[in-house]
């Protein structure tokens, strides 16, 4: 069980991490420093906009509208560390 518990908790560090890349590549392409027409820029943008937007996309229907600014991977961030945390806490 303790296998499967850190198997888990992994997946959910990793996908922390692509929440992470994929913000920092919405800020980048923002304010123009890499190019989206670049090939390689494109197809990292669109795997992880393909990983992150399921799990972002709710979240965005509920939170209220800033003004632009985004801050649904914020608030998944928490989700999944609040997870992981109360994972190991009741089931370790």
């Amino acid at each position: 069980m303790y296998a499967f518990l850190h198997l888990v908790s992994t997946v959910i560090s990793i996908y922390i991490w692509l929440l992470i890349a994929q913000a920092v590549l919405s800020w980048l392409v923002a304010f123009g420093i890499v190019n989206r027409h670049n090939r390689a820029v494109a197809t990292i943008g669109d795997f992880l906009w393909r990983v992150t937007e399921p799990l972002l996309r709710p979240l965005r229907r509920v939170l209220p509208d800033l003004g632009g600014i985004d801050i649904s991977p914020v608030i998944l961030i928490l989700l999944l560390w609040f997870l992981r945390d109360l994972m190991f806490e009741y089931l370790v």
